[in-house]
């Protein structure tokens, strides 16, 4: 192999992953000491030469030979971008079936214009009986269950349970647990 390369640029480059198949083929380019990869410049230029090369190992040739262009130069990553934080109004309202944001001039109980059906169903309070979008009462700041379960939540406020321990144990309660509320509500025990 008629090369520039000196034993050490060598051992270097294999050390930093480049394997002897693409060391010949950076020489046949014209790529022979550390100081030709100076013309080459960049990670994406390097990446274009050797296309089967990854990109980590051609960061880190490029590190090693010209470091002023890599830092200079943006470089291919394989890192995870960060992603973008999107900060929404306090009055913005989202669906709650397809969670598309709805319009400024949206009022409760309109249909979503992205699906179509209600965007913020109207609930009934099992603390306080008062009605409203949302998920949590507007009025005593209970979270709404779900409207089939509001016997059993008036069943449990009835029992002495706290206003915000009734939706948490109607979403862990079992569904012996809830057979057996169902039975007392039946039996007209409310």
């Amino acid at each position: 192999m008629d090369s520039e390369f000196t034993l050490l640029e060598r051992n270097i480059l294999k050390a930093k992953g480049l394997s002897e198949e693409q060391l010949t083929n950076l020489v046949d380019m014209g790529v022979s000491s550390r100081a030709s990869f100076g013309e080459v410049g960049t990670v994406l230029t390097l990446l274009e030469l050797l296309p089967e090369l990854d990109p980590a190992v051609a960061t880190r040739v490029l590190e090693w030979a010209v470091p002023a262009a890599v830092t200079e130069a943006p470089a291919v990553s394989t890192a995870v971008v960060a992603p973008t934080i999107n900060v929404d109004s306090s009055d913005a309202v989202f669906c709650a079936s397809c969670n598309y944001k709805q319009p400024k001039d949206y009022t409760p109980g309109d249909l979503c214009v992205n699906c179509g059906r209600q965007a913020e169903p109207i609930e009934q309070c099992f603390w306080c009986g008062s009605s409203g979008p949302g998920r949590r009462c507007r009025n005593c700041g209970a979270a709404f269950v779900p409207v089939a379960e509001l016997p059993l939540a008036l069943l449990l406020r009835r029992d002495g349970l706290a206003k915000d321990d009734i939706p948490r144990r109607l979403a862990e309660a079992t569904a012996e647990e809830k057979d057996q509320l169902w039975g007392r509500v039946r039996r007209g025990r409310i």
